[in-house]
């Protein structure tokens, strides 16, 4: 633990001040850590006033929203390795979908199984970790079974949920870009299975306090829903975003580029619009299985013993900049949704402070009345929930790679975001006038100050660079 301790030391002391006090409380309330695949801020309580969440609306009602959460890897298995350990990608090194963080890690005291080793039941249906690996052994490994879970299971698509439409949206270059609309119901797909699951698993409980994790894979590629969903949205009647007049280019490395940026660069308006239209129709048939969920917590009587936790993982680009995916350190693939209810929480409030998904392991702890097993870069989030007018975390770090030891790291303050990568190239953007980015402020010599206090944020800790 040594390199976790120095990078922990060099960013985050105050942390490890905060981490003395979050296991007083004796509670024992259960854990509801409900993860949506590649969500980004597509939902009605964000203020998207086309599509259709009711559901997560609700939960925002009965919550605290946080306007401005952001993942610490724009990637599935880098984000979710990060906030399920506690740690940030640089120390676990995982920053791709092919690397089992037990590999690098087999000690390491998960977000899951710390609980389970303190006399919580673990169930985790769907992706709460990355899911990789083809035969049940393979995956059962991804899923971190037997350390994280006593029970976790992933699910595949039952024959009566068959496609009825759709198409590949690439002409098959790219084997994931594709939609489809299914017959059936939400259970003959698997996120409607995840959600069944996890009724099953809260209905069973007895007195032993649990965690149960939700992985949802909607809105995440392939963009595969049932029907019903796609009809809330009839073709053409979503906006399509349009960048802006006078967008700065972005640097090489800011763009994975590629074969993604040579079929998005392809893709007709027609395209585009059928694109949007699946990814707004799993969001909407996530939120519905979310939904199940939820009122089976109203029903159980659950709300007033239960830590409620939903997250994306990470961000995506709808056309900003023609991209169609995440993996940059743009805001729109840096920032997710964050709700949490928890006892004691205001409800209906939004936290305008930062907040990053490294915060949610302290956050259980805490709330939980257990010890950190290790040091960790996050903090609890209890002050924000109690109090959402709590002052801001001063930065936010999103970290990325781009292979042959090139990467880049990004800096969100309240104002600003400051981006450098390992080739020279660095980007400052003005967030409070510049929401969209669209103005690269870094050759501005008024800014000459500003820089050296971002790029001092932005290398804080980084000792074993």
């Amino acid at each position: 633990m040594k390199n976790v301790c120095r990078w922990f030391l060099g960013a985050g002391a105050a942390s490890l001040a905060l981490a003395g006090g979050l296991w007083a409380a004796p509670a024992r309330l259960n854990v509801l850590l409900i993860v949506s695949d590649d969500l980004r801020d597509t939902v009605g309580c964000y203020g998207n006033t086309q599509v259709k969440t009711p559901h997560l609306d609700r939960l925002a009602a009965r919550g605290v929203r946080f306007e401005r959460a952001y993942a610490q890897y724009p990637v599935c298995n880098p984000s979710r390795t990060s906030f399920l350990t506690g740690l940030r990608p640089e120390v676990t090194k995982v920053t791709n979908n092919t690397t089992r963080f037990r590999s690098l890690w087999p000690e390491i005291v998960t977000l899951p199984q710390m609980l389970r080793q303190n006399g919580w039941r673990a169930e985790a249906y769907g992706k709460i970790f990355h899911l990789g690996g083809g035969t049940p052994e393979e995956r059962a490994r991804w899923m971190d079974l037997p350390k994280s879970w006593d029970a976790a299971e992933a699910f595949h698509p039952k024959p009566a949920g068959k496609v009825l439409e759709g198409r590949n949206l690439t002409g098959g270059k790219l084997k994931w870009c594709e939609w489809g609309a299914t017959a059936g119901d939400d259970d003959d797909q698997p996120d409607g299975q995840n959600a069944a699951a996890c009724l099953e698993a809260m209905r069973k409980a007895g007195e032993q306090p649990w965690i149960i994790g939700a992985g949802f894979h909607r809105p995440h590629d392939p963009f595969i829903s049932p029907k019903k969903y796609f009809d809330l949205y009839p073709p053409g009647s979503l906006k399509l975003y349009q960048d802006p007049p006078g967008l700065t280019p972005a640097p090489p490395l800011a763009i994975a580029g590629g074969a993604f940026a040579a079929a998005f660069n392809a893709f007709t308006d027609q395209e585009r619009m059928e694109f949007l239209r699946a990814y707004y129709a799993g969001v909407s048939f996530m939120d519905a299985c979310v939904g199940r969920l939820l009122d089976h917590l109203d029903k159980a009587k659950l709300w007033d013993r239960t830590l409620v936790i939903f997250a994306g993982d990470n961000g995506y680009h709808h056309n900003e900049r023609q991209w169609w995916n995440k993996n940059t350190l743009f805001e729109r693939s840096c920032r997710v949704p964050l709700i949490i209810c928890a006892p004691g929480a205001k409800p209906g409030a939004t936290c305008r402070g930062l907040v990053e998904l490294l915060d949610l392991y302290p956050t259980v702890a805490d709330y939980c009345g257990v010890k950190l097993p290790h040091a960790m870069e996050g903090v609890s989030l209890r002050p924000w929930l109690e109090n959402p007018e709590h002052p801001s975390k001063p930065f936010a770090i999103t970290y990325v790679t781009r292979g042959k030891g090139q990467d880049g790291r990004s800096v969100r303050t309240p104002r600003w975001r400051y981006t450098e990568w390992s080739d020279g190239a660095r980007e400052l953007y003005d967030e409070q006038k510049d929401p969209e980015e669209t103005a690269n402020l870094a050759d501005q010599p008024e800014h000459a100050a500003l820089l050296k206090e971002l790029r001092a944020k932005a290398r804080a800790g980084w000792a074993d660079k």
